[in-house]
C-alpha cells in the first residue's frame, strides 16, 4: 500500500470517528470540521450537514452566487456535503443552496458560520482568526486559581450591547469603542463581571438576541469577530470577566436559518405542538445527536475561541419541562442533553461558570451530574427576585404582615448555589423600572431603592443587576435607545450611584459578605420586636467576623430600636443608607453602640439603634467581642 493510500485510509478513519461523535451527540468541537475553513494552499473548504436534501451547492461572491455552479459532494450516505473552492477568500459572502426533495431550492446561511451580514441581509461571511491572538494570559492563569467564585465576590453588570450607550446620531458603538467606555465604568463601580445579552447573530433587534439565527456567529451589529475578541481581551486585561447569554432552547424560524434546513425538521421537533415555542420560534429537538452536537459545540466555541468566562443559559424551564409547563412533564431528552453538555464543558473548561436561568423548583440544578444533578454552577433565584420586588411594591402598612416574603428565601437557600438577579426582564413591558416599582413619592422611592440594594448585597448569594438600575433609571428599557445617563445631572440619581459604588466596594472587600455563604450558620435572622413599623434584621458570620444588618422597611423613624442579645456586644456602623451623601437626612449611628445589661436578667443585653424611615444600616462587631 502506497503512502497516498495510507493517508487516504487515515483520513477516512478520522472522518469516521468525527462523524460517529457527531451523530451520537458526543462531539464538542464540530466547528473545527463543519462550516467554512481556510486551506493552507489557498481557498476554503466547506462542509454542511443536510441528510434529506436532494443536492447541495455552495454559492457566493466567488461564483457569482451560483452563476457558475459549485455542487458539493456527499461522501457515501453520510448526509455531509463538502467541497473546496480555491478562489474563495476571507471576507467573501456565501450561502448553501439546498435543493429539497419537494422541488424547492432554498438558500441558507451556514449553521456553523462564524460571521454574517448585518440584518436584514442573511449571507454568511468567510473569516479566520489566525492573525489575532488574545493577550490575556495573566487573566486566564488567575481564572484557574479563582475557579467558580463560590468563596469570592461575584458582582455582575448585565447589559445589552446596543443600548448601553449610543453615538450622537443614534448609531451603535463598535465592540472596541464600547470597551473604551464600559471598562472604566465597570472598574469605577466595582463590578467583577459583565454579562451581555445574546451576541449570537439574530435578525430581529426586538428579540434582544434571544431568537438566534447563527449560533457560532458574533453579531455584526457592533463589528467583526476580531473586534469582539479585542473587547474580551481588554476586559480581561482590566480584570473584568465576560459572561455571555447562550440560548440552547429555541431558534428563529426564518427560512434562511435552521428551520426545516434540508426541507425537513432537522433541528426542531416535527410536530407543531412541541416544535413551536411560546415565542413563535422553533424548539430544538434534543433527541437528535446532531442537534446536541451543534449546541454544545457552539457553547464550547465561545469559550475556546473568545475566552468567554461564563455562559448564562436562557429559559431552562422551557428545556426541563415540555413547553416550560410542569403539567406536561419532564423532557428527559433535554435533561440528558444538559447533563452531558455541562459535564463535557466542565471537563474541557474547569474554570468556566455555567449559570441556569431557571424559574422552576426542579431539584439539583447546581449539583454535579455524577450526583444526579444538571451540572450548573449557579442558578438564578427567581423566587427571591419575585418575592422581594413584590414586598417593596407594598404599602408600608401592609409590610409587617408580609415579612414572610423576605424570610422565605433562606428556607430553601441551601438547596442550590443561587445567584440573585434584578435583570432586564424586570424593567420592560409595563413592569416599571426597579426604582419606579418602589412605593411612595420621589424621595421615598430613592430611600427604598437604597435599602433594596442594601438587602441584595448583604443577602447570601452572588449578585446580578441590569444596566440603568445603578443610577435609578425611571424609563423602562428599550433596545433602540441608550440608557438615560443624563439623569446623573440630577442630585438624587448621582447620589444613588455613589451609594451603589460604596456598597459594591464593601461587598468586594469584606469577606463576611461572600465567603462560606452557601454553608449553614453563615446567615441568621435576628428577632426584632416593634409595635409599629417593620424591621428586618440578620447577621452574617464568617470565622470570627460578624456583621449585623438592620433594614427599616417602614416609614417609621426609630430613635431607639432595640436588639436583644445574650451577651454584651459593641457594634460600629460602617454603612448607612440615610447618609446625606447618598440622598438621606443623616440620621445615622455616629458612635459605637454598646449593649446594656438589664437588671434581673443575667443573659440579656439591649442595644439601641437609630433608623430613619426606609433606611438600612450595616454594623460590625468589635474585636473585643469576637
Amino acid at each position: 500500500m502506497g503512502n497516498s493510500q495510507v493517508r487516504e485510509l487515515h483520513r477516512k478513519e478520522k472522518v469516521y470517528m468525527v462523524r460517529e461523535e457527531f451523530y451520537t451527540g458526543k462531539m464538542f468541537d464540530a466547528y473545527e470540521y463543519f462550516g467554512a475553513h481556510p486551506i493552507e494552499e489557498g481557498g476554503y473548504q466547506f462542509r454542511v450537514y443536510a441528510p434529506n436534501a436532494k443536492a447541495v451547492e455552495v454559492i457566493g461572491e466567488f461564483n457569482d452566487w451560483g452563476t457558475f455552479p459549485c455542487f458539493m459532494k456527499e461522501e457515501g450516505e453520510s448526509g455531509v456535503y463538502e467541497c473546496e473552492v480555491a478562489h474563495a477568500k476571507e471576507g467573501m459572502m456565501y450561502k448553501y443552496r439546498i435543493h429539497q426533495k419537494d422541488g424547492r431550492n432554498v438558500d441558507r446561511a451556514d449553521p456553523y458560520g462564524f460571521f454574517m451580514e448585518l440584518r436584514p441581509n442573511t449571507a454568511s461571511i468567510l473569516t479566520s482568526f489566525h492573525d489575532f491572538v488574545l493577550e490575556d494570559e495573566e487573566w486566564m492563569k488567575k481564572r484557574k486559581t479563582v475557579g467558580k467564585y463560590y468563596d469570592k465576590p461575584l458582582n455582575i453588570y448585565e447589559m445589552h450591547m446596543g443600548s448601553w450607550r449610543r453615538k450622537e446620531d443614534g448609531s451603535w458603538y463598535s465592540y472596541e469603542e464600547i470597551a473604551e467606555l464600559l471598562i472604566p465604568y465597570l472598574k469605577e463601580n466595582h463590578y467583577t463581571h459583565v454579562e451581555v445579552l445574546p451576541l449570537a447573530e439574530h435578525p430581529l433587534d426586538a428579540s434582544w438576541g434571544y431568537q438566534v439565527s447563527a449560533f457560532f456567529a458574533v453579531t455584526s451589529r457592533y463589528g467583526t469577530p476580531k473586534q469582539f475578541m479585542k473587547f474580551v481581551n481588554e476586559c480581561h486585561k482590566n480584570e473584568i470577566g465576560v459572561i455571555v447569554d447562550f440560548v440552547p432552547v429555541h431558534f428563529v424560524k426564518d427560512e434562511f436559518a435552521l428551520s426545516h434546513f434540508d426541507g425537513t425538521a432537522l433541528y426542531e421537533y416535527p410536530d407543531l405542538d412541541s416544535g413551536l415555542s411560546e415565542w413563535g420560534s422553533c424548539n430544538f429537538n434534543y433527541y437528535r445527536g446532531e442537534v446536541r452536537t451543534l449546541l454544545q459545540s457552539a457553547a464550547d466555541y465561545w469559550i475556546t475561541n473568545y475566552h468567554i468566562d461564563g455562559l448564562r443559559m436562557d429559559a431552562m424551564s422551557n428545556a426541563i419541562y415540555w413547553q416550560g409547563e410542569p403539567s406536561r412533564g419532564v423532557n428527559q431528552g433535554a435533561i440528558t442533553f444538559l447533563q452531558e453538555m455541562n459535564e463535557g464543558l466542565h471537563k474541557r473548561h474547569s474554570d468556566v461558570i455555567l449559570i441556569a436561568e431557571d424559574s422552576t423548583n426542579f431539584p439539583k440544578v447546581t449539583m454535579p451530574v455524577s450526583y444526579g444533578g444538571l451540572g450548573f454552577d449557579y442558578k438564578w433565584d427567581m423566587g427571591w427576585m419575585n418575592d422581594t420586588l413584590k414586598f417593596f411594591e407594598l404599602d408600608p402598612k401592609e409590610r409587617k404582615d408580609a415579612l414572610s416574603l423576605l424570610y422565605f428565601s433562606m428556607e430553601y437557600f441551601q438547596n442550590e448555589f443561587y445567584l440573585l438577579p434584578l435583570s432586564h426582564d424586570e424593567v420592560v413591558h409595563g413592569k416599571k423600572t426597579i426604582l419606579d416599582k418602589m412605593w411612595g413619592n420621589y424621595e421615598e422611592k430613592f430611600a427604598q431603592c437604597r435599602t433594596l440594594y442594601f438587602y441584595l448585597y448583604t443577602h447570601s448569594g452572588k449578585k446580578l443587576d441590569f444596566m440603568g438600575n445603578e443610577f435609578g433609571q425611571f424609563r423602562e428599557w428599550r433596545e433602540d435607545r441608550e440608557q438615560d445617563f443624563m439623569l446623573l445631572n440630577f442630585p438624587m440619581h448621582k447620589k444613588l450611584l455613589q451609594f451603589r459604588k460604596d456598597l459594591h466596594k464593601i461587598y468586594q472587600e469584606e469577606e463576611v459578605l461572600y465567603q462560606e455563604e452557601y454553608k449553614k450558620g453563615h446567615f441568621t435572622f435576628v428577632p426584632v420586636n416593634t409595635k409599629v413599623g417593620c424591621v428586618l434584621a440578620y447577621k452574617r458570620t464568617v470565622g470570627t467576623k460578624t456583621f449585623l444588618m438592620l433594614c427599616n422597611m417602614s416609614d417609621i423613624r426609630y430613635e431607639r430600636l432595640c436588639i436583644v442579645e445574650e451577651e454584651q456586644n459593641t457594634w460600629v456602623e460602617m454603612l448607612n443608607t440615610d447618609e446625606e451623601i447618598y440622598g438621606g437626612l443623616g440620621f445615622c449611628n455616629k458612635n459605637p453602640i454598646i449593649g446594656k445589661r438589664q437588671e434581673g436578667l443575667k443573659k440579656q443585653y439591649h442595644s439601641y439603634f437609630h433608623l430613619a424611615p426606609f433606611s438600612s444600616g450595616m454594623f460590625y462587631l468589635c474585636e473585643g467581642n469576637q
